[in-house]
């Protein structure tokens, strides 16, 4: 069986319920995984609230345990995993038998001979389906159970795909902070050696209104991303369904290996597992059997009548037995063949639809990982070490006096913009790779430098 029906048995949840009836649905039953609570991270919190109050919280939470929370604790799996359930109602319902017809008849009462008539007591009907009609319902509703599973699993990376992203948005957002933190406690030694400058008269009040802006600019970046990122962790606890999740130290860092993934192959790869593209081909299997059950619809069921028979009247003991049939004289059930053979038209389409929609999806976020990487991978590589080694020389020249300090400041300013610039980069890199992950179903990633989804 091939590996990516296993992210599929993941969703299947809800069929562990007993529902008293046979169904079989292409894709088996798996009961949940066990999972640790999130009471651990509150007990965890409550125990570090006697220590030091920091701005970091003392404790820490990693991916892979927001993904095993996410996936016990969200509201969204859970109700369409409900949705998984029904379907099996539905399924079961649908190949069950009719019940039989009892009847007390009593005719001709009062009659001089026999007061009390006749009566048939009790008279049995039974309708015997014919056609294969029954089997072929059940195999409908099957195929309806096994796209509710597979909406489930669909469901179930959009959600990962949201904790992901939320998840490096909160990491970039600190590593930001920190680039920032530095680059203050740069600007501060700057602006004190600046002014030994000014009243040596070596430097321009110019230069230290200069870097006194570039100070002010830094802190008033850092001020606004201190205050994003507790709302972006309020997002990211939101994603998982943990609504109370206590605020914790996510452990990763932007600069990890990043996936090294080619589009053709990762694109094939999705197009041939994506849960959506897997219901869109149950889709056509449902919409063939619901042909077939419409073409059988007018294979007459036969009702079978049986019964016995009191008559107080010559006070005779007797047994009847009857047989009725519907002849498919106008109705031939024309009109529902017709409109099941254009829904399966419209099933096989479907799947063309679908899996141009992904990769559209596979090739826009693609295209934005690529970019970011690339990006990213430059400034790590070529521009902030040449920024570095800029600055290392303007500070040579300067103190040979071959430069003003303004020189100086402009490497500097360089080197700030050039860190800011690359913490942006990786962060847009990581957001984009989350989505890809997801797409690719993957459950727990980064997988780091792998060539294509495992």
């Amino acid at each position: 069986m091939p590996r990516y029906f296993l992210f599929v048995l993941l969703a299947a949840f809800a069929s562990s319920l007993s529902t008293g009836c046979v169904v079989a649905p292409i894709f088996p039953e798996m009961a949940p995984s066990q999972v640790a609570p999130v009471a651990e991270i509150q007990q965890a919190q409550h125990q570090e609230v006697a220590g030091p109050i920091t701005n970091e919280p003392t404790h820490s939470i990693s991916l892979s345990e927001l993904t095993t929370l996410t996936l016990e604790k969200h509201p969204g799996l859970a109700q369409v995993g409900w949705a998984v359930h029904v379907a099996r109602g539905r399924a079961c319902q649908a190949g069950l038998y009719p019940n039989p017809t009892v009847s007390l008849i009593a005719d001709e009462l009062g009659d001089r001979t026999g007061p009390l008539g006749i009566l048939s007591l009790p008279q049995i009907s039974q309708e015997i389906v014919r056609g294969n009609k029954l089997a072929l319902s059940q195999a409908v509703a099957n195929r309806e159970v096994d796209q509710a599973t597979l909406a489930v699993v669909a469901e179930r990376y959009r959600i990962l795909a949201d904790v992901r992203q939320s998840y490096w948005e909160v990491i970039a957002l600190r590593e930001r902070e920190e680039v920032l933190t530095e680059l203050i406690r740069l600007a501060e030694q700057s602006i004190e050696n600046a002014r030994k400058l000014l009243k040596a008269k070596e430097a321009s009040e110019l230069d230290v209104v200069q870097l006194e802006v570039d100070q002010e600019r830094y802190r008033a970046e850092l001020e606004a991303t201190q205050r994003a990122r507790p709302a972006a962790f309020r997002r990211l606890a939101a994603a998982t369904g943990v609504l109370d999740l206590p605020e914790a130290r996510l452990v990763g860092k932007l600069d990890e290996p990043a996936p090294n993934w080619e589009l053709q192959q990762l694109q094939a790869y999705i197009l041939a597992v994506h849960p959506e593209v897997q219901a869109a081909k149950v889709g056509v299997e449902k919409a063939k059997l619901a042909v077939q059950r419409a073409e059988a619809e007018p294979t007459p069921n036969v009702t079978i009548t049986t019964g016995y028979v009191r008559q107080n009247q010559n006070r005779s003991n007797d047994w009847m037995l009857g047989a009725s049939v519907p002849v498919p004289l106008w109705n031939k059930n024309q009109g529902n063949i017709l409109a099941a053979r254009g829904q399966l038209g419209e099933a096989m389409n479907a799947i063309g639809r679908v899996q141009t929609e992904l990769s559209t999806k596979v090739t826009t976020a693609f295209q934005s990982y690529s970019a970011a990487k690339a990006r990213a991978e430059k400034y790590k590589s070529a521009i902030l070490p040449k920024a570095e080694k800029s600055l290392e020389l303007s500070r040579k020249a300067y103190q040979g006096g071959q430069f003003e300090y303004l020189r100086v400041l402009q490497a500097q300013r360089a080197i700030a913009e050039s860190r800011l610039e690359y913490v942006r980069s990786l962060g847009e890199m990581w957001r984009a790779a989350s989505e890809l992950a997801s797409l690719s179903v993957q459950d727990q990633w980064p997988t780091v430098g792998s060539a294509k989804p495992e």
